[in-house]
This record gives C-alpha cells, structure tokens and sequence, in this order.
C-alpha cells in the first residue's frame, strides 16, 4: 500500500509541475500588469462595491507566489508535503485496520479455549486481523512450552508489532525538518540575491530589495506551513500508535490471566 501512496505521490507532484509550467506561460503573456492595474484601481474608484468581483482567483494567487518564490525551492517544499502526506495516509489507514476489539476477541479466545482447546483459539487469532491477534497466536504456538514461556513471547512479539506500526515515521520527520530547512535557505538565498541587487545598483531604494525580500518571506511561509500541516499529521500518528500499545498491553495482560485460569482447569 504504501509503494501506491508513493506512485500517487509522484503523479500529483507531476501534475502539479505541469500547472506551474503553465502559469509561467500565462504570466510571460501578459507584460502591460500596469496598465490592468490602473484599470482595475479606476475601477475600483468608480464603484468600490464591484472590488470583490476583479478579485483575483486563490488557485492563481497560489501559483503567482510559487513562481515568486522561486520554483526550484517551492517545489522542493511541495514535494516534501506530497510525499509527507502520502506516508501519513498510509499510517493512519494501517493503523486503523490494526484497531481491534480486545474485550471481544479475549471473550472469544476464552470461549474457544473452553469448549476446543488451544487448537481452537489459534483459529480464532488466525482469523481476526490486527497486531493483538497477531501477538496472541504466537503465544499460542509455545503454550506447549509453559506459561512463562507464553508472556515472554507475547512481550517480544509486541515489540515487533510496535515498530511495524512505527514504520514510515521516520521519514515524516524528515519531511518536516527538511520542509523547514528549505524555507529558511530559501530566506538566505533571497537576502543574498537582495544584497547582491544593492551592490550592482549601488542605491539602496525599496525596489532594489523587494525581489530578494519577496523571495526569502514566501520561501519561509512556505516551508512552515509545509511543517506545520505534517506536524500535525505525525503527533496523530503517534497518538493512535499509543493508544494501541496500551489496548496490546491491556490485552495480553488479559490473555495470560486466561491461559493461568485453563491450565489450572486441566
């Protein structure tokens, strides 16, 4: 699943470049900005209540900053989003089928271990999905082995299910750290190319150091706001991963409770 979120990632990064390539285009075509700008503002004088109407679309404003900020960084920061929210998707939709009722599948295991056996609970883990019936069938491997044998085969298996949930986390930070990192590169690049049209003019005026300026703040906003929405992402992610850490313990703390409870019957 998760090499599908990937593909969808590298295709929606794709087309997103070919609309970018073709807001470059519309906005090469279209020198006289000036002039439509006296014309809007005539306008506005004209009838300030028809301003909302000449507004221009969000889609285009978004592309106009992409381009301002330089495409090279922005699209660094957009793929770190796309490929930071493919993985996060896949973790919560993993996640979501891990989640399993524990009351009611310990009531079934205890069901089956009374009328057939222990042969009869690992049918009932084998056909309930999810990490808790994972760990309990392999608990019911050992019983042969002795109850101490059981819960330390419950523990060590609970590992390995907790880093199975934890996979694909690491990279998710990375995209936020890098999505951060890319914003303020981008802000010293633009401080640099701000200094550097101060030197060649030789005059400091607003106009020389607005291009810089306007390229190291969109960069930085940017990037923030890339690390901020996979922030928020991640901690869910970890969130639910707590949660069913706790319900794992609970439950195989339950599980060798019924396993005492049978042998003591036998």
């Amino acid at each position: 699943m998760k090499n599908f979120f990937i593909s969808l990632a590298t295709i929606a990064m794709m087309a997103f470049t070919a609309q970018v390539a073709a807001a470059q285009t519309d906005t090469t075509a279209v020198p006289d900005s000036a002039a439509a700008a006296e014309e809007v503002t005539t306008a506005e004088n004209a009838n300030p209540f028809q301003s909302t109407q000449s507004e221009i679309p969000l889609h285009q404003q978004l592309k106009t900053k992409f381009i301002e900020g330089g495409p090279g960084f922005m699209a660094s920061i957009i793929l770190c989003l796309i490929f930071g929210l493919a993985i996060s998707i896949e973790r919560i939709l993993y996640l979501s089928f891990s989640k399993t009722n524990t009351k009611k599948l310990l009531a079934k295991i205890e069901t089956a271990l009374n009328e057939g056996g222990v042969e009869a609970a690992k049918e009932v883990c084998r056909t309930t999905r999810g990490p808790v019936a994972s760990i309990f069938y392999q608990g019911f491997l050992r019983m042969d082995q002795g109850i101490e044998v059981v819960e330390k085969t419950v523990v060590s298996y609970g590992s390995v299910q907790m880093s199975l949930m934890e996979n694909g986390l690491t990279w998710v930070a990375l995209f936020i750290a890098l999505s951060t990192s890319l914003g303020f590169l981008g802000t010293v690049v633009g401080m640099v190319q701000a200094f550097d049209a101060i030197q060649a003019a030789g005059d400091i005026s607003p106009n020389v150091v607005a291009g810089g300026m306007k390229v190291a703040l969109i960069t930085t906003v940017g990037g923030l706001i890339v690390a901020i929405i996979l922030q928020v992402f991640y901690n869910y992610i970890v969130s639910r991963i707590d949660s069913l850490s706790i319900d794992m313990e609970d439950a195989s703390i339950s599980l060798v409770d019924i396993l005492v409870k049978y042998e003591n019957k036998k």
